[in-house]
């Protein structure tokens, strides 16, 4: 990971040791990266420092600049620009950017980074990649939403550096989560092929010093492009108060030996990474790594860094929500026991009926309440005899606090003989004084810690003097842990302090210390909660705010617009988003959901009949609006507004194949025609018919509201044959339920069309999925390992992959074309017959194509 920087001899002060983690930061380095220049200006605008790679890309020394005017180097504009920016700035931990201005005469295009640095303002510059097309918002946005959609902890975590990997190029990026001791893990990895997976491996906290981590929370994204360069110094060393230049926020600041060292030890020619914050602190990192030089742009350095800040703000939401989760769950704890016990003047002996809810509101193996002198056990828990001398040593370590540990044999040597039985401990007070415990326990989990290189040998005295030179070996070294259960989380610690509170306004609630314990306990309870949903809330608004950005203005308006339910719905619609996700669905599972979204258990009075229908995704998706507001509109003012209404939906299929529905509400309150078409009501009426060229007609009756739905034949699927006019000819002759094995490659210039691609070649069974934007990398890439199966995109911009095709053609590897250029691409004879997929496409559209491919080998 990126370390902070050296000062170099003879300027290095002989008592200042670095790997001190207790002394502050110290980033008051004079070197930068060669691939850009920085000058650092006084008050008035006088140019002080300068790095020395002003003589690369300014054709000016750096000694020649010190004392001139910045105006006397830069365009008027260039600096009417950089101060107009700098206006923006607020704090010292902001950096502005400008991407591709004109700077110089000549008008070479320059990318700018502009900030503060105690008194000085200090501009760094670094020429623009005009060849680098990234529409950043689109792809934070795509990519972002794609992290929605993932299920739990870790496919979230494993998309994300799928993400960070395809935005950036390098060869290895791994998403490093630090523990509360200061050791790290990688807990997702995307990793070019032929390269050794690093998941899962563990890591000292002395790989990155503390001092590292203060700065990972300032400066947010760090990059080193090549390990080997030479790094460009700054020129004068010390201002004219003998002070180094503050370099904390610089984008092109150099980085430690010691760092270079340990890069170097483990085979990286330049890595980058993207600081993690949750809650304020630092969680971890996003660390790429590739294995020899590579510059990113900064305008994509910025995309990323933009990237890692708003998943950042998900994954606290995400972590926020378990949190919420178990605070539902105690307070819903707490509401029983207090019910239970209200009325109760002996409450403690109903405790110990309640011991199999204990054990169920906490994870662990066992339970035993300690009330009064008498001991109940429930699951598998120490022995009666064993718990005794146990109290007594929780009775001076816990003070009236929940106290938890994963290795008891650790604090309490009696523990060791039996970790089969509870090698870890909750322990929750629930009297004033040390006595009455509930005691959860835990029983050992051996496992098997495998660490990059041996964590007991971290580091050793090398040549940088005073200082720690980086462990040299990166081989897995594997320990086995005995002794400890898995850890408690926090929320256990929470669920068990409430557990307390709870007991102890029951044990003690006829006395006046019951009362103020209560009370205090309550508002303990009351400010967290309040505090809990002030930080979700906050970040749900951040997200909102980052995704309303990202959009065209009426489609967010739209979105922001729409209440709760019509969320999901809207989603579906957008296909911006969702089409190509989407597979032929049932009609009669769409109408079963809407209903009973809104029914619960009385969806017994809406009536389907209808054959077994499928829908193609676009009509799936439109039909969903229609029905989400037609079913919205019945529950509010129609048959379902009451207890006695009924809802009758009947559909099949006309003699063209076309797909009728019928609605028909009945028994419900007056209907009455709406006085004013709001977006609801136009979308019934218009969507159908604009988007599938179909026909929608409703009618306002006093006993109910009757419509009538059609749906064009291309769009459903079902039983019955189904005239095929107007539809695109499917791929033919082959089995569309042959499924993949193996490795596939996807040659796509397009990312996004190419991470669609990969998501479903993974559905139809591909073990691994490697993507390449041009014949020279595919190639690259088959010659290290022949694929299984390949995606071949035909126009690749200024280039097609035939040459690859008829390369593949040669390996005896199955591939099919995709293209967007409908039936007018031309193939060589050679490749003549070859399957192909048109653009836009799924996996009902790509799985007969793809089985043809496999048959014809």
């Amino acid at each position: 990971m990126n370390g902070h920087l050296p000062l170099r001899e003879p300027l290095r002060p002989k008592d200042v040791d670095i790997t001190n983690c207790d002394r502050e930061p110290i980033h008051l380095l004079g070197y930068v990266q060669p691939f850009g220049f920085l000058l650092a200006l006084s008050e008035d605008w006088t140019i002080v420092h300068a790095s020395e790679s002003t003589q690369a890309l300014l054709g000016k020394a750096a000694s020649s600049l010190i004392g001139q005017q910045l105006s006397q180097v830069l365009l008027g504009d260039a600096i009417h620009t950089i101060k107009n920016r700098l206006q923006m700035i607020r704090t010292q931990d902001v950096v502005e950017r400008i991407f591709a201005i004109p700077i110089l005469d000549g008008g070479k295009l320059f990318d700018v980074a502009v900030h503060l640095s105690n008194d000085k303002v200090i501009i760094e510059a670094e020429p623009s990649d005009t060849s680098d097309e990234l529409d950043a918002g689109n792809f934070v946005r795509t990519t972002l939403s794609r992290l929605h959609q993932s299920r739990d902890l870790e496919s979230f975590l494993r998309e994300a550096a799928r993400h960070i990997r395809l935005l950036n190029g390098f060869d290895r990026v791994m998403i490093y989560k630090f523990a509360e001791d200061g050791a790290g893990e990688v807990v997702a990895e995307a990793v070019r092929a032929g390269l050794p997976p690093y998941l899962g491996l563990h890591y000292p906290a002395s790989d990155i010093p503390k001092q590292a981590r203060i700065l990972y929370k300032r400066n947010l994204l760090r990059i080193i492009t090549d390990i080997n360069s030479t790094p460009s110094p700054i020129y004068p060393i010390l201002d004219t108060q003998q002070q180094p230049l503050d370099l904390s926020m610089s984008v092109l600041r150099a980085v430690s030996n010691i760092h270079i060292e340990y890069l170097q030890n483990m085979g990286v020619g330049a890595s980058m990474s993207i600081s993690i914050i949750v809650g304020g602190e630092l969680w971890g990192l996003f660390a790429c790594h590739h294995m020899s030089a590579r510059h990113i742009s900064f305008e994509r350095r910025t995309a990323a860094e933009l990237y890692g800040q708003v998943f950042s703000l998900i994954l606290e939401t995400r972590l926020r929500e378990q949190v919420v989760e178990s605070e539902n769950r105690a307070r819903s704890m707490h509401d029983k026991l207090m019910s239970l016990f209200a009325d109760d003047q002996q409450p403690s002996k109903h405790i110990r009926d309640f011991v199999a809810d204990f054990k169920d509101s906490i994870p662990s193996d066992g339970v035993a309440i300690v009330l009064e002198d008498q001991i109940t056990l429930k699951g598998i828990t120490p022995r009666e005899e064993e718990i005794r001398p146990l109290v007594l040593f929780l009775n001076e370590r816990v003070k009236g606090k929940v106290y938890a540990t994963c290795h008891l044999g650790h604090d309490y040597i009696p523990a060791q003989d039996y970790p089969d039985r509870a090698a870890g401990i909750l322990a929750v007070p629930i009297s004033r004084s040390p006595r009455d415990y509930i005691l959860f326990f835990r029983r050992e989990v051996a496992r098997t810690v495998t660490w990059g290189g041996d964590p007991t040998k971290p580091a050793s005295l090398g040549p940088n003097g005073i200082r720690l030179t980086p462990r040299k070996s990166f081989e897995a070294w594997a320990e086995t842990v005995r002794g400890q259960s898995e850890p408690w989380q926090s929320v256990d610690c929470r669920i068990g302090e409430s557990i307390r509170i709870t007991l102890l306004e029951v044990v003690l609630r006829l006395t006046e210390s019951a009362q103020k314990e209560r009370k205090e306990a309550q508002e303990r309870q009351s400010l967290l909660i309040a505090e809990l949903n002030h930080r979700v809330k906050n970040i749900l608004s951040l997200i909102r705010g980052v995704i309303t950005q990202s959009r065209r203005a009426d489609t967010v308006q739209d979105f922001i617009d729409t209440v709760g339910g019509r969320i999901e719905a809207l989603s579906r619609a957008h296909d911006q988003l969702t089409a190509e996700n989407w597979a032929a669905t049932p009609l009669r599972a769409l109408l079963t959901a809407e209903a009973s979204a809104y029914l619960g258990d009385k969806t017994s009075r809406v009536i389907l009949d209808g054959p077994n229908i499928v829908l193609e995704p676009q009509a799936f998706t439109t039909l969903a609006l229609v029905v989400h507001e037609m079913m919205t509109n019945a529950v509010k003012y129609g048959s379902l507004a009451d207890n006695s209404g009924q809802l009758k939906i009947l559909w099949s299929l006309d003699d063209g194949g076309n797909l009728v529905i019928g609605w028909e509400e009945s028994g419900g309150p007056p209907v009455k025609a709406p006085q004013r078409k709001g977006f609801g009501s136009l979308l019934v009426e218009r969507s159908i018919p604009y988007d599938l060229k179909g026909d929608a007609k409703i009618t306002y009756h006093v006993t109910g509201v009757k419509a009538l739905f059609t749906i064009p034949a291309g769009f459903v699927r079902g039983s019955h044959k189904t005239s095929s006019k107007g539809r695109a000819a499917p791929v033919a002759a082959a089995e569309s339920e042959i499924y993949l094995t193996g490795r596939a490659l996807v040659l796509e210039d397009n990312m996004l069309i190419a991470l669609d691609a990969e998501e479903m070649l993974i559905q139809l069974g591909a073990v691994r999925v490697e993507t390449a934007s041009s014949v020279k990398a595919a190639k690259e890439y088959a010659e290290t390992k022949l694929p299984d199966f390949a995606i071949l995109d035909v126009n690749l911009g200024s280039e097609t992959s035939i040459p690859f095709a008829l390369y593949l053609k040669h390996k005896d590897v199955p591939f099919v074309f995709a293209t967007g250029y409908g039936e007018s691409i031309e193939l060589p004879d050679e490749l003549k017959g070859t399957p192909i997929v048109r653009k836009p496409y799924s996996v009902d559209t790509l799985k007969p194509a793809m089985a043809q491919a496999l048959q014809g080998r």
